[in-house]
């Protein structure tokens, strides 16, 4: 899209405004937060933003509101299908014709979104990126014009950030496909570096930066040392908890042993639970009937509940990346918020295998693509434990077999899923970047450096704000005054 001149520009903006301020009365808002306004209003003008925005600032209210004052479909680019469902159950109830479009979808369910979406009944869709090298998808799409093509989590855009998706380095491409309608990515967490990766995947000539920072005040950072799981247990049972609180946990075996250790009503949420259940878990936290989640990190994306009051990690992140992020999901509403790191030594170790198995290398993954290739159905009926002992000789800790399967997913080389039964190949060879060995190195040295940053930062005896803030090439002048290391006599 060819920028508009200034003076255009201005006057659309000026026609634009009383319709956004009403839009933010009509939906219960008193006012905007930070940037919302100018990013939405630039959005409508047509310009290309990079949005950077501290968890729980409002960054979705920025693509919610294009999708109800322009004409057209908003397509958001999400990478977790529980964050899509989320997103879309909340556009929803806001009054957006919204929907979600992924995998867990019945057959059914998809084609009635497809003809949906081609009869031009949505404002709004969340689609993972994979979602583009489906054809009934794209069909159904080229017949609605895109108004706001926006990439959530676009940290995910970049190999050298916290949660690299391959699959996201296509969006330049089919943001051109689209016809180049403006483009909004958004995120919570990344460095310069990262910023500039986005700028240099996405091939984009002209985009306008919106920083809110990564600040938050009110959040208090302490890190507490224990001993093995009991002195854990003990340490948690010492916090003065008020209100809800989330435990992450890096390994389920951890999470359920604490579990079954607590005396205190909580429920639990990590992939191996039935789908079912963990909606169950999800609906009973956020309706406030409990207030203590154990989760693995996969939890609390999307999540809009505003009055967490404590983020407890019993086990160690693998990045200061994760860290933030996931200490960002307590205090939403403004008010304090205590935040724990139970920091043992050995937890170290398990974040360096989680590195590892994060890149696995290229024999192995030749030997998974082989025998999916000539054993598809053999595949399916073994499912992803009967694989893991085919290939790991029943080591349970080892991940890099489900690293594999999802590459596999994010790259388009299978469809459908172990878990369902259903896994077919798409692709009679690998994609020559799955198995370059040069890269895998390269990304492998990256998560390790990115773990080791983050050791010194629990090693530290300086402000934990400054020095989070420091590795986002933030400068902090004064010391928080709220973590432990401030507050250390």
């Amino acid at each position: 899209m060819t920028p508009l001149p200034a003076d255009l520009k201005n006057q659309l903006q000026n026609q634009f405004k009383p319709q956004l301020q009403s839009l933010l009365q009509t939906l219960g808002y008193s006012k905007f937060r930070g940037d919302q306004e100018q990013i939405i209003l630039e959005t409508l003008t047509g310009q290309n933003t990079l949005v950077l925005m501290p968890t729980g600032m409002g960054k979705s209210f920025c693509y919610q509101a294009v999708s109800m004052l322009k004409d057209g479909v908003v397509i958001v680019v999400s990478p977790l299908i529980a964050l899509m469902k989320d997103q879309a159950e909340k556009a929803i109830k806001m009054g957006i014709r919204a929907t979600d479009i992924h995998s867990l979808n019945s057959k059914e369910e998809r084609h009635k979104k497809y003809q949906n979406l081609a009869q031009k009944k949505y404002q709004l869709i969340f689609v993972s990126p994979e979602r583009f090298r489906v054809a009934e998808f794209l069909e159904a799409l080229k017949i609605n014009t895109v108004s706001l093509f926006a990439l959530d989590e676009a940290h995910c855009i970049s190999e050298w950030g916290h949660d690299f998706r391959p699959e996201y380095t296509r969006m330049g491409e089919v943001w051109r496909q689209l016809g180049q309608p403006p483009l909004m990515a958004l995120t919570a967490t990344a460095t310069q570096d990262v910023q500039k990766d986005i700028l240099k995947q996405l091939q984009i000539d002209s985009l306008q930066i919106f920083s809110q920072g990564f600040l938050r005040t009110n959040l208090s950072l302490n890190v507490q040392e224990c001993y093995a799981l009991e002195g854990k247990l003990k340490a948690f049972h010492e916090i003065q908890r008020q209100g809800p609180t989330i435990l992450y946990f890096s390994l389920i075996s951890t999470l359920e042993k604490f579990s079954s250790a607590l005396e205190v009503p909580h429920v639990c949420y990590h992939s191996q639970i039935p789908r079912s259940q963990r909606n169950s878990a999800q609906k009973l936290f956020l309706n406030g009937e409990i207030d203590l989640i154990l989760a693995t990190p996969a939890f609390g994306l999307g999540i809009d509940k505003k009055d967490i009051r404590h983020v407890i990690h019993v086990e160690v992140p693998g990045s200061m990346e994760s860290y933030y992020q996931e200490v960002g999901r307590a205090g939403r509403d403004g008010q304090s918020a205590l935040n724990y790191l139970l920091y043992d030594e050995d937890d170290v170790s398990i974040q360096m295998e989680f590195v590892k198995w994060a890149h696995p290398d290229a024999e192995f993954i030749k030997s998974v693509f082989g025998f999916l290739k000539t054993n598809p159905e053999l595949a399916n009926s073994l499912g992803v434990q009967g694989l893991r002992e085919k290939f790991l000789f029943k080591y349970k800790k080892d991940f890099r077999l489900e690293t594999v399967l999802s590459l596999f997913e994010r790259w388009g080389v299978t469809q459908g899923r172990v878990e369902d039964r259903n896994l077919t190949g798409t692709l009679e060879q690998l994609p020559m970047t799955l198995i370059n060995t040069v890269q895998i190195e390269k990304r492998l040295k990256n998560d390790q450096l990115k773990l080791l940053k983050f050791i010194q930062f629990l090693n530290s005896e300086t402000c934990r704000m400054q020095s989070i803030m420091s590795y986002f090439d933030v400068v902090l002048e004064k010391e928080c005054g709220l973590c432990d290391n401030c507050n250390r006599i």
